[in-house]
């Protein structure tokens, strides 16, 4: 991916100090509910959080030119992130409000509760930011063989590094939770799931994930001048990687469909793939059919 040298979003900060509120009982609070109970991650630890007395705020600051690579190129990657949707947006006669991306780095706490590196990149609709621990790039480069080191086929001066692009497409996916909470999809959705069983509560989930998927598809659509030669294949590879059955199966589990809460290897390789096809909102509806 084509991406130094271009530019940067202001609205990527990094999280400063100690998380305040729940603190770490709130974690193992959260820990707990997810896995005895085997709750969502990211509801245990709010649920964990409001237990122990949640709330309050991490301090942050903005990035410069001393926050590192990757910081650096998440900013990119968010300011592409911000043309494009509210490009789309205006397209149908809607306002995009960017949303904040926050790199922390062991522990954060959100308006969804005490969160760690554990709990993965996650959005939260409370405060509608992005929040991605600064150690996730290189386990992500492990997890997936990304050497992160060989330089791509871009211009001099300008060429990306062997798997951003499976990176990028991580955060254009937390991204798309944040358009699916803009256009009122998150909430009817949370809504639904109240008024359900678990089993059809995970569909709904998954049929979430996917949409955000499909999302981060039609930001690659449309994107297209800053992709080189292999990264779509990376995005590919980095969605079928992280399906649930694949999770399953490296866990060395029985992969249980009714369990599910992001789809799987296919489907998630399936959604983007329809995303990035069209390049249409419109195309992304994952709540109707099959998926």
């Amino acid at each position: 991916m084509k991406w130094r040298g271009r530019r940067q979003s202001s609205n990527v900060r990094m999280s400063g100090g100690k998380a305040a509120g729940g603190g770490i009982l709130g974690i193992i609070i959260g820990l707990v509910l997810w896995l005895v109970f085997d709750m969502n991650p990211m509801t245990a630890f709010q649920t964990g959080s409001s237990v122990a007395g949640g709330g309050g705020s991490t301090q942050t600051q903005p990035i410069d030119e001393n926050s590192g690579r990757d910081a650096q190129f998440v900013s990119v990657v968010l300011a592409d992130t911000e043309r494009v949707w509210s490009q789309v947006f205006q397209e149908n006669g809607m306002t995009y409000r960017e949303p904040e991306l926050i790199l922390f780095n062991g522990r954060v706490t959100s308006a969804c509760g005490s969160a760690s590196s554990a709990t993965g990149p996650f959005y939260c609709p409370g405060d509608q930011k992005v929040y991605l621990d600064t150690s996730f790039f290189a386990e992500m480069r492990q997890s997936l063989g990304i050497s992160g080191d060989q330089q791509g086929s871009g211009d001099a001066g300008n060429q990306g590094k062997a798997g951003d692009f499976a990176q990028a497409y991580v955060v254009a996916h937390e991204v798309g939770h944040h358009v699916q909470t803009l256009l009122g999809i998150s909430q009817k959705v949370n809504e639904a799931r109240r008024q359900v069983s678990k089993t059809q509560g995970n569909e709904l989930s998954v049929r979430q994930e996917l949409q955000a998927d499909c999302f981060a598809g039609v930001w690659a659509n449309r994107n297209q001048q800053y992709i080189e030669a292999g990264d779509i294949d990376e995005a590919l590879h980095a969605a079928s990687q992280i399906g649930d059955d694949r999770l399953a199966h490296n866990r060395g589990q029985v992969a249980v469909p009714d369990n599910f809460t992001h789809g799987t290897s296919q489907q998630r390789v399936n959604w983007f793939t329809q995303g990035f096809q069209s390049g249409d909102i419109n195309s992304c509806d994952t709540f109707s059919g099959a998926i």
